[in-house]
């Protein structure tokens, strides 16, 4: 009870003040600059971001703890915490691959800077620049790929040979310049299809947010070939 009521800052309490600034810092620069420029995805920078809070917390405080009662397997709990954050998955909605990379660099990151106590801060900030570069290089070079899921209801116009009416037809509804569209699930009782049209983007962040709640199932998802 008395340890609550002590006012006092110590070493151990600077430090990981610094850590989180760093951490936060780097995972904000991820997902703000590199990520939602880009997406646009308001649900997953709410969740990068505070997932990149609560790993570091309960990953420092983890292993303060764990040292500090003389125990030595403070690493393999960091690494076990880390195993199971980084593979976890949101049962209301499937991840896209992009997004869970994302969220396993976060994870990754929090969990450095959390239990990398044998670094400098100096060190640190070098390891966090190194894996904000690869990200930025990645980006650059491969960009980001533009989809959205419609209910098409000419259906007469999926077939291969009339692909580039179809195209042309979803240009004029949509107002946008399609690349490619990919054909799903198909339903001739009501003459509607599911396509998947890869479009590119005006650059002028005017992307409208997409309703995930209104996507099929992913067992009727199911592309098929060109």
């Amino acid at each position: 009870m008395n340890s609550l009521l002590r006012f006092d800052i110590g070493y151990d309490f600077i430090e990981m003040l610094l850590r989180f600034i760093v951490s936060t810092l780097f995972a904000w620069f991820i997902v703000d600059r590199l990520y939602f420029r880009k997406s646009t995805r308001r649900d997953f920078y709410f969740t990068f971001m505070l997932s990149s809070v609560a790993i570091f917390f309960i990953v420092f405080f983890m292993i303060f703890v764990l040292e500090d009662m003389k125990t030595k397997t403070s690493i393999g709990i960091g690494i076990g915490l880390f195993g199971i954050f980084s593979i976890m998955r949101y049962r209301t909605d499937a991840m896209p691959v992009r997004e869970m990379t994302y969220l396993f660099v976060l994870v990754a990151l929090a969990v450095v800077n959390a239990i990398a106590n044998s670094l400098s801060i100096t060190e640190l900030l070098v390891t966090n620049l190194l894996v904000v570069v690869c990200i930025a290089l990645c980006e650059w070079h491969l960009g980001v790929e533009h989809t959205k899921l419609v209910q098409y209801d000419r259906i007469e116009l999926i077939v291969p040979e009339r692909r580039a009416e179809l195209i042309a037809d979803l240009e004029q509804r949509t107002g946008l310049k399609i690349e490619n569209v990919s054909i799903g699930a198909i339903d001739f009782l009501r003459d509607m299809a599911i396509i998947k049209i890869h479009y590119v983007d005006d650059g002028n962040g005017n992307e409208v947010e997409i309703n995930h709640m209104s996507k099929l199932p992913k067992q009727q998802w199911e592309t098929t070939d060109d």
